[in-house]
């Protein structure tokens, strides 16, 4: 992978990490600088990363969809369940890059979806299976090893673009974007 293609996928989680409050806009901000440094180049990307971390919290909901829709990448709508998905990979990449424990990913992905989001149904059982393991013949690392093998599978999980979800915006392929 490239450093334009791994700066446009950073991109693309910071942006559903927002869109379901898990970052602040400011991350997102960062993020656009970040892409910008890798040789990412479009106008509303420049405009994005220009912003002030006091700019951030006012101009990211309308900056952020043009420059996503430049790189080919996708804005998610708030509550959108493609979003909430984006959002569920973007985690699950976080907790691979060693940013999140396997316990932590679990319990995020568990208050934020319960066992209503079909992606993460499992991650939600094996929050479950965290709080009862003294009970049971199962250890933490056993439960871990479970964890990060879904956690690969979510990361892997093909990136479906919000216009064949039917939500609007672009391409979510980061190939597209350098």
């Amino acid at each position: 992978m490239t450093s334009t293609e791994a700066a446009a996928i950073a991109l693309q989680d910071h942006a559903a990490l927002w869109s379901i409050a898990e970052i602040r806009a400011s991350d997102v901000v960062h993020a656009a600088c970040d892409a910008l440094v890798t040789g990412l180049d479009t106008p509303g990307l420049r405009v994005l990363a220009a912003c002030t971390r006091a700019e951030a919290d006012y101009d990211v909901h309308d900056l952020l969809p043009e420059a996503l829709s430049e790189l080919g990448l996708s804005f998610y709508p708030v509550g959108s369940e493609a979003g909430e998905e984006a959002a569920a990979r973007a985690l699950a990449r976080r907790m691979l890059a060693g940013e999140l424990t396997p316990r932590e990913f679990t319990f995020r992905i568990h208050q934020r979806h319960g066992h209503e989001l079909p992606l993460t149904e499992r991650l939600a059982e094996l929050d479950d299976e965290y709080d009862v393991l003294e009970y049971g013949d199962r250890t933490v690392d056993q439960v871990d090893a479970e964890v990060a093998a879904e956690a690969r599978r979510l990361a892997a999980h093909p990136m479906v673009s919000a216009e064949q979800r039917g939500v609007g915006g672009g391409s979510c392929s980061p190939d597209t974007a350098g």
